[in-house]
């Protein structure tokens, strides 16, 4: 059988205090957010 590949998902983060926010906030102010993209672990 073959393996179920496992995605990725886009996460957003303040870069000021490093937690978490939305992805859409992050897009919406780049000076203080970033956007991240996780991959699972196995």
């Amino acid at each position: 059988m073959a393996r179920k590949k496992l995605g990725t998902r886009k996460i957003g983060r303040n870069a000021e205090t490093g937690r978490f926010t939305s992805v859409e906030q992050a897009r919406k102010h780049p000076k203080t957010h970033i956007v991240e993209t996780l991959h699972p672990t196995r």
